[in-house]
């Protein structure tokens, strides 16, 4: 037990133990550590109220034959609380635990070909806080900092005036007669069967009773097709003279 000494605070871990060994073990931990105390854990049974955290320079985990302890993440976790800064972790199994011990918090882990592993229990407390001390000015923006200086770096030179972007010609109100397009052709030209007047209004003629291309355009919106000329207006009697107004939006 070259890693325990005089005056160290030991805990042993055992499960299904032979009582004769551990009790030999005790004796021989003891003659150790002298007047350090010395506690024994069932692995069964302990918890992380078993023990005070960080009482221990030294974990003993199944030591003994049959090596029964089963080496969880659970009990792992209590162990690494249960240890002082620095403590000592020493332990037997034949599974590969290098990385489960690792994930648990111990550093410096290392195992024998006789499956004796051992690991250590950071210098530092768990969940401790510590400050830390930025030498310099600290690399933030100030509030007065402008967008443009945080793009240009102060360099007013790149940016572009937004009022110099658009001419008056840009500005103007396009003539709404002539954002008027055809439903089929998707252009301001008629296509071939065209019902809706724009054919007749590119030809500067006005037409004041469409032809319906349906047949169905007096019986109101829900018999009328999509370009229908009629879209909106109240249903009327088959021959009635409907005026379209063609300035209106349809």
């Amino acid at each position: 037990m070259e890693n325990v000494k005089s005056g160290d605070n030991v805990l042993i871990i055992w499960n299904n133990d032979n009582q004769s060994s551990i009790s030999n073990l005790v004796e021989e931990i003891k003659s150790i550590i002298g007047n350090g105390s010395l506690a024994l854990e069932n692995s069964e049974m302990i918890t992380e109220s078993s023990r005070p955290s960080s009482s221990y320079e030294a974990v003993i985990s199944n030591w003994l034959s049959p090596h029964t302890v089963k080496h969880t993440d659970n009990i792992l976790a209590i162990i690494v609380k249960l240890l002082k800064p620095s403590g000592k972790l020493i332990l037997k199994d034949t599974t590969d635990l290098t990385s489960a011990l690792k994930l648990n918090g111990f550093i410096n882990v290392t195992k024998s070909s006789d499956n004796l592993y051992l690991a250590e229990k950071p210098k530092f407390e768990v969940g401790s806080k510590a400050s830390l001390k930025l030498n310099g000015k600290p690399a933030v923006w100030k509030i007065d900092d402008t967008v443009e200086e945080a793009w240009t770096g102060g360099n007013d030179d790149d940016l572009i005036d937004d009022s110099e972007l658009l001419d008056e010609d840009d500005l103007k109100k396009p003539d709404q007669q002539s954002l008027r397009v055809c439903a089929t052709t998707g252009k301001r030209k008629a296509c071939a069967d065209c019902s809706c007047g724009l054919a007749e209004e590119l030809k500067g003629e006005v037409k004041d009773t469409p032809k319906s291309s349906c047949g169905s355009c007096y019986l109101g919106d829900a018999f009328r097709c999509a370009t229908c000329p009629y879209l909106g207006m109240p249903a009327f009697k088959p021959g009635e003279k409907v005026k379209l107004d063609l300035n209106s939006d349809i």
